[in-house]
């Protein structure tokens, strides 16, 4: 029995060594690693675990401040930044993506929906409205909306149909209706619907927060916000950037210096809202103003709303969408 205690002792010790030889991982991490391993508390797991977190973090904060003060030395001379391996950067080819010099796209554009409006021939006017019977949150969401895009006004939706609503929209001279859905009384959904001959957007609405859940929110002013319309690379992005800038004024107001943000990444669209603070001559900061809203495309609808008869352009199917995870469509 001592015979077999020794020979595990070296076995492990061995093991220990031949592990801290590898240079590619600091050696107090493989210690941590190793001490990880060999514990059977959870609780002292966890706080081993969570000690190796931060030697890792301060590891790293050291390299990129080393990195930076070296490129800071060489100036000019100094070696470009290498791109980060995200799931981003790797994407999948695809045969859709947008050039800027593609001539066909702009063609396209020219004669496509929005083109009265990217012409300066139209000024949007918006109906946003809820589904029959909205709930408290919904209705909070919808006030915000209403702030946030100043051509925007609500109308109560009352026991009116979605295709009555388009009809009596379109003899308004309305030229989009925002409808907001929800689920177990939260909101869940938000139809788009550019009028009047489409197409129709239908997203997914999710990481919902208002003004007041954000810290150190600032207060919107009336003045229109500037539009950023940011990695729409696809054909399919380009139509859905399209129309969600469409909602907004042409003719920003800078004087307010409020920023409207919408950002594809990994096909979701992260909205925001946001104040530019000039600190001095050379430095600026950005205040939140919120809401903060997470969209993710589910179905783009050529002409108006319609479910039964409706031809769509795209739908989200995950069973044949899902398949890679560097596959993306906007």
């Amino acid at each position: 029995a001592v015979v077999s205690t020794q020979s595990t002792g070296i076995t492990n010790n061995l093991r220990m060594s031949e592990k801290l030889e590898n240079p590619s991982v600091s050696s107090t991490q493989k210690y941590h690693k190793l001490d990880i391993q060999n514990r059977k508390c959870k609780v002292v797991k966890r706080q081993i675990f969570t000690k190796m977190k931060h030697e890792k973090a301060k590891e790293k904060k050291k390299r990129r401040k080393a990195a930076a003060e070296m490129r800071e030395a060489l100036g000019d001379a100094a070696p470009p930044k290498p791109v980060p391996h995200t799931t981003e950067s790797l994407r999948a080819p695809d045969i859709t993506t947008v050039h800027e010099d593609d001539e066909e796209v702009a063609a396209d554009a020219k004669n496509d929906e929005f083109s009265q409006y990217f012409n300066c021939e139209v000024s949007p006017k918006i109906l946003i409205t809820t589904n029959k019977k909205s709930s408290l949150e919904t209705r909070k969401l919808l006030d915000e909306l209403v702030n946030v895009i100043p051509s925007s006004e609500y109308v109560k939706r009352g026991k009116v149909d979605m295709k009555d609503l388009v009809k009596q929209s379109i003899e308004k001279d309305y030229t989009d209706i925002i409808v907001i859905n929800e689920d177990m009384k939260k909101p869940n959904s938000i139809i788009v619907c550019h009028l009047p001959e489409g197409p129709t957007a239908t997203f997914r609405l999710s990481s919902v927060r208002l003004k007041k859940q954000l810290k150190r929110h600032g207060n919107a002013t009336t003045h229109r916000p500037e539009v950023i319309l940011n990695n729409f690379k696809t054909r399919l992005g380009h139509s859905v950037g399209r129309m969600l800038g469409s909602l907004f004024h042409f003719d920003p107001e800078f004087r307010g210096r409020n920023v409207v943000t919408f950002h594809n990444q990994r096909d979701f669209i992260f909205f925001r809202r946001h104040r530019y603070v000039f600190k001095n001559n050379t430095r600026v900061g950005l205040q939140e103003l919120g809401p903060r809203l997470t969209l993710k495309l589910r179905r783009l609808q050529k002409g108006t709303f319609d479910t039964t008869g409706g031809e769509y352009e795209w739908y989200y199917n995950h069973k044949q969408m899902d398949v890679s995870r560097r596959s993306f469509f906007l």
